[in-house]
């Protein structure tokens, strides 16, 4: 399947791990390569700031990792929402995981070498990437502590991994709300994205009238031929740009 071309009236709704980035053994090994915030920003120019960061990460880590590059995004599956003027919309810090499920997770991710535990404002993940073995082990205490029908949070299901997080909230809702916001509303929008978590926000690009792009389907599965997509979009654009008649901005 061959991804469509970026054109001056789309938006870019990008999943980071395993769509941008390639996923690593644990989530602080993860590496950024070195062009990719220079071209995150050239493309957010040629769109007119149409470019958002869609993660389950949280904000303050996708910042870090994608430095000096920011823009619109959404944290924690749209737990944590930046628009393009820098306004920040945050789920309540009351809605978080209860201290009591955290310190159980950790006591068996003590009792499981491999599994690990990333903490986040709201939710939490456990990882048992590098313990396979362990993934029933983990799902079973997950349902122990989140039942089905748990008015406040929810299990999300990721690559070797399960997550706890806030039940209202999901990519879909992330793209929801940013496409009803400048620079967003009336573009087309392209969600990218590799897991589970972001068929949601595919699906929701696909409801105002967008795409939406699997990893595996559009990109053979390599993050290195998303960004290079995007590399060829930078390229299109500024070609157009250059031949257009109204200036969309410069690349940095």
């Amino acid at each position: 399947m061959t991804p469509p071309d970026l054109d001056r009236t789309s938006a870019l709704f990008l999943d980071l791990d395993g769509t941008l980035l390639e996923i690593a053994a644990t989530p602080s090994l993860v590496v950024v390569p070195p062009g990719l915030p220079v071209l995150l920003s050239r493309l957010y120019h040629l769109l007119d700031g149409a470019v958002a960061i869609v993660t389950g990460r949280p904000l303050a880590v996708v910042d870090g990792l994608l430095a000096p590059f920011a823009a619109s995004a959404a944290g924690e599956h749209g737990a944590a929402l930046r628009y393009d003027d820098g306004t920040l919309e945050d789920m309540p810090a009351t809605l978080a995981v209860p201290e009591a499920w955290r310190a159980s997770l950790v006591a068996a991710a003590e009792r499981w070498p491999g599994v690990l535990i990333e903490s986040k404002p709201h939710g939490c993940a456990v990882h048992y990437r590098l313990a396979p073995e362990r993934g029933n082990d983990v799902w079973r205490l997950a349902r122990t502590l989140v039942a089905e029908e748990h008015p406040w949070f929810r299990l999300i299901t990721a690559r070797e991994a399960v997550e706890i997080g806030p039940r209202t909230v999901s990519k879909g809702y992330a793209v929801e709300r940013l496409m009803a916001q400048a620079p967003f509303a009336g573009r087309s929008p392209i969600f990218i994205g590799d897991d589970f978590t972001d068929e949601a926000g595919m699906n929701a690009a696909r409801l105002f009238g967008g795409q939406g792009l699997r990893v595996a389907e559009f990109f053979g599965g390599d993050p290195a031929a998303v960004r290079a997509w995007l590399k060829r979009g930078a390229d299109l654009l500024d070609g157009r740009s250059m031949a257009g008649p109204i200036s969309v901005g410069t690349s940095p």
